[in-house]
Order: structure tokens, then sequence, then C-alpha cells
């Protein structure tokens, strides 16, 4: 709802408004007849009589007229009474402020010479003839759309070939996008079955993606999610993963991931290279965060299959997932974190991250930096890293700045495992330092010392 904006004018007993751009001055009565602010044909007759207050919770969204709008809750008036002073209220809230004790009118702050408040009946009718017409519109093409969106089903049920295939699906896929009621009509009228169906090893690029495109915005019940993961099906995805439009890449990511959560998933069907060398290349372009986040996603759920890291591991994915962390936001860098702290548990992958350069500067930035659970993992990669070979990682790890960012954990409110495992690292890096440096290395205050 917008929010009041005090009007310069004095609105009196007979509620004038200015109306055009030609001077012209109009009562509410006119602009009730007239559809001056319902935008045509004034009250309208509906066969039932709509609940105000329902439409006003319907239309949320809606801009509402000033005029309508109570300038002590800044909500739309359901009960519009008038003071002597002239200024308009809903009946609550007025009433609300003289129990308070106040004996002003709130706009104003004039005194009141009379404390009645009459209810402004013009006010009224204008409100809620602009609300039933505007919810009316509201329901009609609501109405015509799920019509139209049965009339694209059956079409897709008649196996429409061809072009005539393609832009059904485009169609279909805008209506479900902009109408979440729309959602629901396409699941009763049997349209994820005749969707499902489309997706096949003989699938063009074009359909497959306006396809995922539909029913990663539905509810799949267990039935279809199982009919998604059949392996033809989840190679068309992939393949569009690599070679769609970047909205299509999207979608397929958000798919793979709904498939994952279902009980009829298994880890075998997300180990293809080909899948998990389309996230890199998805995570790895930050001209789409949307993209960023999706691929993390995906990527932090694949990993949580062992036999799965291995081959994010083979492929590369280590050095380029590091070379991303300075630039993240802080959603896709937790993510990015709980990968590289999976990977960092198989002998490969503790390698592979201490092989890259920008392994330990990077990741002993994040300490103590964007949250506690992003240091707890930042911890764990330095730890694995550290521990393979300390002669080598430690100084590197003291110049980056890891003795003063382990201080700052341990005197910190963070939680006892944290500090002790930063206790941990820092010994082990003492132990591999010159003691004096090491102090100096720390910017020990002379009461730490």
């Amino acid at each position: 709802m917008p929010m009041y904006q005090p009007s310069s004018r004095r609105r009196d007993g007979d509620w004038k408004k200015e109306v055009g751009g030609g001077g012209q001055v109009l009562d509410l009565e006119t602009a009730v007849k007239d559809g001056i602010l319902g935008g045509g044909g004034g009250a309208i007759s509906t066969g039932e009589k709509l609940d105000l207050k329902t439409m006003i919770e319907r239309l949320d969204s809606i801009e509402v007229p000033s005029v309508f709008i109570c300038p002590i809750s800044l909500e739309p008036m359901q009960d519009p009474v008038t003071l002597c002073t002239g200024q308009t209220y809903e009946r609550s809230n007025i009433l609300k402020w003289f129990s308070l004790g106040h004996l002003t009118c709130p706009t104003t702050m004039q005194e009141l010479w009379d404390d009645s408040v009459t209810p402004n009946s013009t006010l009224s009718h204008l409100i809620y003839s602009w609300f039933s017409q505007k919810y009316t519109a509201m329901k009609k093409k609501s109405e015509d759309v799920q019509g139209r969106a049965l009339e694209l089903i059956e079409m897709l049920k008649k196996k429409v070939k061809g072009q005539a295939r393609v832009q059904s699906l485009i169609e279909l896929r805008k209506i479900v996008n902009a109408h979440d009621s729309v959602k629901k009509t396409v699941a009763e009228s049997g349209g994820i079955g005749v969707i499902c169906s489309l997706l096949g090893p003989f699938t063009s690029h074009a359909v497959g993606s306006e396809a995922i495109g539909i029913l990663v915005k539905l509810e799949l019940g267990s039935e279809w999610k199982k009919n998604l993961v059949e392996p033809a099906k989840v190679s068309l995805m992939v393949d569009m993963l690599n070679e769609g439009s970047v909205e299509t890449k999207i979608n397929c990511t958000n798919m793979i991931e709904m498939l994952m959560e279902g009980k009829e998933f298994e880890s075998e069907v997300v180990s293809s290279l080909s899948l998990l060398v389309g996230l890199l290349r998805l995570v790895k372009d930050k001209r789409y965060p949307n993209g960023v986040l999706s691929g993390f996603r995906l990527l932090k759920m694949i990993c949580s299959y062992e036999g799965v890291r291995s081959s994010v591991v083979s492929i590369g994915g280590i050095p380029q997932i590091v070379e991303l962390l300075p630039n993240l936001n802080s959603e896709c860098l937790e993510l990015a974190l709980y990968v590289l702290e999976a990977l960092s548990s198989l002998p490969e992958g503790k390698m592979a991250l201490k092989d890259c350069s920008h392994t330990i500067p990077n990741v002993v930035k994040l300490l103590m930096r964007v949250s506690e659970n992003c240091t707890e993992l930042a911890l764990s990669i330095l730890w694995g890293v550290c521990e393979i070979s300390p002669e080598e990682c430690a100084p590197i790890a003291v110049d980056a700045g890891l003795a003063a960012k382990l201080l700052l954990v341990i005197q910190s409110g963070c939680n006892p495992v944290l500090k002790q495992r930063s206790a941990e690292l820092l010994k082990l890096c003492s132990l591999n330092y010159t003691a004096t440096i090491f102090i100096s290395k720390c910017k020990l205050t002379r009461t730490i010392q």
C-alpha cells in the first residue's frame, strides 16, 4: 500500500477533489458515477455482495488513491468517519486516538470543539465501488488466463508438433510465471503428465527448455519426480544446462535440485562430468547472480554424496572455486565454503587445496568476516591444508595474517569448538615459524604477550 501523502487542500464536508488538467472540480458522487477514480463505469453489479476487507487483502499490492488512505494507519479505510475539522479517518483508528486522551485532530492538530464523528457514506461508497471494480477485473483476468491455460494443455494433449508445440509451451510458461492460480489448474487438468511426456532422448532444446521452465514452477509429487529422474530426461537437462540460455541453465539447475530432494533420487544421476562442468561454468559467470546462487546450491547438494566429490576434484573444481571467493556475496560464499570443506575430506581434495596458491590467502581473509558458520568452514579448510604440509603451509598462512585472525577468534564470543580449533591451528603455525617473527606477525598487544 502507498504511504499517505497529506494534501495541501483542506478536505471539507463535501469532499471535493480536483481531477484532470482543466481545473475542473468534482464531488465524490460525480466521481462514483463517472468512474473517475475507478477507471471506468462507476459502481458495478457482481451478483453478490463482496466483502470489502477481503478485497483489500487480496489487492494488497495495488496502488490505492491517497484519498482512501487513513492518515493514522496509512491503510485503506473500510468505515470512514469525518471530524468537525473536515478530516476523515478510519473509525476504529480515530476512536482509539480519542481513548488515549487526545482532543485534537491528528492531521491538523487543531483542538476539537466537537468530538463526535460523522459517517462519510459518500466516501465509503466510493471506496467500495473502486475496490469492487479492481477485484472483479482481477478475478475475470484470472478466470480468463486459467481458461487459456486449459486450452493450451488440450492442444499439447493432441500432440501438436513443430513450432506450434513450442509456441504453446512458451505461452503456457508465461501464464504460469505470471499467475500463481494457474499452477493448480495445470496440475489438476493433467498438465504435468502431458509436459513430462514431452521430455526424452529426442526432445529438441526449444521444447525442453520451455517444458522445464514450466515444471520448475510447479509443485511436483513423488510420482512426477520419479518420472523426471529417468536417465534420458536428466541427460536432456544436463545438455541444456551446458548449451541453453542463462534462464534455461538456471531452470535446469533448479529442477535437478528439486529432484535431488526426492526419495527416488540416486547419486549416480548427478555423477556426470558434463553436469559438473556445466555447474562450474554457471557459478563463474558473475553477470548472472541468480545463476551463481543456483549453481552453488546444487554443487553443495552434489558434494553431500561422497562418491561424486572425487569427480569435482578431478575436473579442477577446487582452484576454480577458490578463485571466486573474493567476489562472492555472503550467501554464495557460505555455499562455496561448504563445497570446499566437503572436498577437503578427500586426500586428493586437500592436496588440490594446498597446490592452489590462492587457497590460504583467500580463505584467511574470510575468518571473522562474514558469519560464524563461514569462520568454522574456513578454519576446517585451513586446518586440512596446514595439517598435510605444516612446514610449507604454516609460513604462508602466517604471512597472510592467519595468526592475528586466530587470536581474534579465540578472544571472541564464538563457540568453544571454534576457539579450540583456532588454538590448535595457532600452535601448529607457531611450531613451524621462528618465535620472534611469529609474535610480530601476530601483532600481539603487551597484555596478550
